[in-house]
């Protein structure tokens, strides 16, 4: 089983900065991509960036230049660094990793973390 844990929401001020951070754990023996999606009250979940294990990343418009994502493989977390918050950034995050193969299991599969609260007002 493998089970993702996000941690570093909370409520910041707009143009402030937050830093989130997700660890998988399990008997993982690797993690294709690992990435940041988020949910507003009444819309979709949407992306917001992702990276591969070679450290290649993509990230919502939105998001370009306040956002950045980082990686650690041997420990299997990924990290959201977010400056210059905006109310619109409001939403719960949640992290996601992506064909996940775990030792003694058949096939990959992906997993999500429970999501944490990001909150950006004055």
């Amino acid at each position: 089983q493998v089970q993702l844990v996000e941690s570093g929401g909370g409520l910041v001020h707009p143009g402030g900065s937050l830093s989130l951070s997700c660890a998988a754990s399990g008997s993982i023996f690797s993690i294709s991509v690992m990435g940041w999606y988020r949910q507003a009250p009444g819309k979709e979940r949407d992306l917001v960036a992702r990276i591969t294990g070679l450290g290649s990343t993509n990230y919502a418009d939105s998001v370009k230049g306040r956002f950045t994502i980082s990686r650690d493989n041997a420990k299997n977390t990924v990290n959201l660094q977010m400056n210059n918050l905006k109310p619109g950034d409001t939403a719960v995050y949640y992290c996601k990793a992506e064909t996940v193969i775990v030792r003694g299991h058949v096939g990959a599969h992906d997993y999500w973390g429970q999501g944490t609260q990001v909150t950006v007002s004055s």
